[in-house]
């Protein structure tokens, strides 16, 4: 993954009122840690970080022109979106060097087709991975070509490029192929359903009859009432 220049300039308004108007300039607000050093606190481009992200992915890595003459490189480490907005909130971002090695989280796709009639169940969309900072790959892949149901993909599966290493344990789940439903056996819920539909519907009706049937006895009463006059 190729780095990304971007520019920032120091932040000096903190907390929630100094966020949003960072915000509303078109900036996201953003602190820089790592390696032992004091906490930066920066205003990246919103759009330009936006459209990095798309391109790169979560681990996109940035190479940073800060306004006070500093220059350095960094991946994100947390990144807080607006659900509703979508927009970013604020970034934490990861001091790196080139040749550092990093852990990191990286999505995980699956490639090609399972057998016919089978169901993927992705347990696990990334791995977390050690790489170089300056090469963490933007995705891994593993094949499920072929495989047919109740096999299964594992960490020890996935391909890693020259120089990535896989951190945990092989064996995790990636992902496992089941058999899908036939059609036999989707209509075979149908009768329960409809049974317990017959069924409210017959309460509701018990019901409307009862409430008849207690409207029309005092007018009955009324009309004895009425004749013996």
């Amino acid at each position: 993954m190729s780095e990304v220049k971007i520019s920032a300039e120091p932040r000096t308004e903190f907390g929630k009122g100094g966020a949003r108007r960072t915000r509303r300039a078109g900036k996201v607000p953003a602190v820089l840690y790592g390696h032992g050093e004091k906490p930066k606190h920066i205003a990246l481009p919103s759009r330009e970080f936006a459209a990095a992200i798309r391109k790169g992915g979560a681990n996109q890595l940035f190479a940073i022109d800060i306004t006070d003459g500093t220059q350095v490189l960094a991946l994100p480490k947390a990144i807080q979106r607006d659900p509703i907005k979508d927009t970013f909130e604020h970034v934490d971002l990861l001091l790196v060097r080139r040749g550092e090695k990093v852990t990191v989280e990286v999505p995980v796709q699956l490639t090609g087709d399972a057998a016919r009639d089978t169901l993927i169940v992705h347990d696990h969309d990334t791995l977390s991975v050690t790489a170089d900072a300056t090469k963490v790959p933007d995705h891994l892949e593993a094949s499920i070509e072929g495989l047919e149901a109740g096999s299964q993909v594992t960490a020890g599966d996935v391909q890693l490029p020259a120089g990535v290493e896989l951190v945990g344990d092989s064996d995790q789940m990636v992902a496992s192929v089941t058999a899908a439903p036939t059609a036999e056996q989707l209509e075979a819920t149908l009768p329960e359903v409809e049974t317990a539909t017959d069924e409210a519907e017959a309460e509701v009706g018990e019901g409307t009859e009862g409430s008849e049937g207690a409207d029309a006895a005092p007018a009955a009463e009324g009309d004895e009432a009425r004749t013996e006059a």
